[in-house]
């Protein structure tokens, strides 16, 4: 079946179709329980009601049956009908059947009466507060006259008018919340609206909790970009504040070579290096890119045995660094990206034994976090200088040895953004048992 033409009809906006959602099922109930409360209420207690009312017509009609004479007949009626609180007319004018269209309970009068007493030629309802009976009878034409409410039920709308107004007042209340719980739904979008346009706006997460969750989402995601474009800023000005210093090596030497002589060895050598050291920052750069766009799905892995296999691939290295403990269940798993992890980690090991002597390596599973630690002996970084070390191409001389090696500056910051990807974070410290920098990265599990 073709559905197209419902969903033209469908609103368009969230608030729309929420309120259709919202308020279909109350029309729809308020419909349900109105139709059948006037089933009951106009055909069920109406028949009731004029089942009783038949008896006493059908009582004074036997009376003037049973009289001899119409002065007898009306004797014998008069003496019922005043305390059953009918009025009679006898003789009377053949009466005309009449009742509105609106008058739902008036057809169950008029059939009820005629079913149920033979008598009846006509019943008038065209009086709104009495209902007037037409019989037949051996002394010709009389009528019954009696309230209306002997047979219908006083003030039957006073039901409807308290649905209507419930449902009136329920649906104000309904709007009034769906408007609350909708708004912090259009504040999201209209951040990321602006944010898509190049433009930042002040969104705080706020309403349900999973809008909450979106919302908080979205500030992270927001933030991640941020931070990923600054740091793109910060490595493109890094890689030509730092290549244009070999550069300047690499073009005064070759202008102090001379055609009619044979370079130097030292010469050739000092070229070399300028290359090798251009080739490790652009190689690093590289490096720090393509991990930025791996997104490799994360997967269990046991955590303990993890940590132990890179400490015993570096010790195999040649790189001074020990296991020194370890804590949590040997055989649990946490849930990471193997390969960046591992990257992150030999970084921060590398860097400890780059500016230092030696390494320890530490490792912790908690019920809800995994937590790696590289402690070195080195000189360690200043509190007030660590958030600057952790960016791209950033190398503290004075906290840090640079002689020691050939470092970029993308250690940390490598480390740093792994962390984060995984939803944790890289901290530095100051070592307790070393006296040196103590990197931490903290994952949940």
């Amino acid at each position: 079946m073709n559905f197209d033409w419902l969903k033209r009809t469908m609103p368009r906006g969230l608030y729309g179709r929420a309120a259709l959602i919202l308020f279909l099922p109350v029309v729809v109930v308020t419909i349900v329980v109105t139709i059948m409360f006037l089933q009951r209420h106009f055909e069920d207690v109406t028949r009731q009601m004029t089942s009783g009312m038949a008896h006493e017509v059908a009582l004074v009609a036997a009376r003037i049956e049973a009289a001899p004479d119409v002065q007898a007949a009306r004797d014998s009626a008069g003496e019922v009908v005043v305390p059953l609180g009918l009025e009679l007319q006898l003789p009377a004018e053949p009466g005309v059947e009449w009742r509105a269209f609106y008058d739902l309970s008036g057809r169950i009068v008029i059939a009820e009466l005629h079913e149920r007493v033979p008598a009846v030629r006509a019943v008038d309802l065209s009086h709104r507060r009495e209902v007037r009976v037409t019989l037949q009878g051996r002394w010709g034409h009389y009528q019954l006259v009696f309230p209306r409410l002997r047979v219908s039920a006083s003030n039957p709308h006073q039901l409807l008018v308290l649905m209507v107004g419930t449902s009136l007042l329920m649906t104000a209340i309904a709007t009034i919340f769906l408007r609350n719980q909708l708004r912090p739904i259009r504040r999201l979008a209209r951040a990321a609206e602006e944010y898509g346009k190049g433009r930042i706006i002040s969104y705080r997460p706020a309403g349900a909790s999973e809008i909450r969750s979106a919302g908080t989402a979205f500030l992270e995601m927001r933030a991640r970009i941020e931070r990923q474009n600054e740091q793109r800023k910060q490595m493109l000005s890094g890689v030509s504040h730092d290549l244009r210093t070999p550069l300047t090596r690499l073009r005064l030497g070759l202008s102090m070579l001379s055609p009619d002589y044979p370079p130097e060895p030292e010469e050739i050598a000092a070229l070399e290096s300028d290359v090798a050291a251009m080739g490790t920052m652009v190689d690093a750069f590289l490096d720090h890119a393509r991990d930025a766009a791996q997104d490799a799905p994360p997967e269990p892995v046991p955590a303990l045995d993890f940590v132990r296999g890179i400490v015993a691939d570096a010790q195999r290295g040649g790189q001074r660094v020990v296991l020194h403990s370890v804590a949590g269940d040997g055989a649990g798993r946490a849930t990471f990206r193997r390969d960046s992890l591992r990257r992150a980690v030999e970084n921060l090991i590398g860097n400890a034994v780059r500016y230092g002597e030696r390494a320890e390596v530490e490792a912790a599973l908690g019920p809800s976090y995994f937590r790696i630690s590289v402690e070195d002996d080195g000189p360690g970084i200043p509190p007030e200088r660590r958030e600057e070390a952790l960016k791209p191409f950033t190398r503290l001389d004075p906290a840090r040895n640079q002689n020691r090696g050939q470092g970029v500056g993308l250690g940390l910051s490598i480390a740093a953004d792994i962390a984060r990807a995984h939803g944790g974070q890289l901290r530095l410290g100051q070592g307790e048992r070393l006296g040196g920098l103590r990197a931490e990265i903290v994952i949940p599990r």
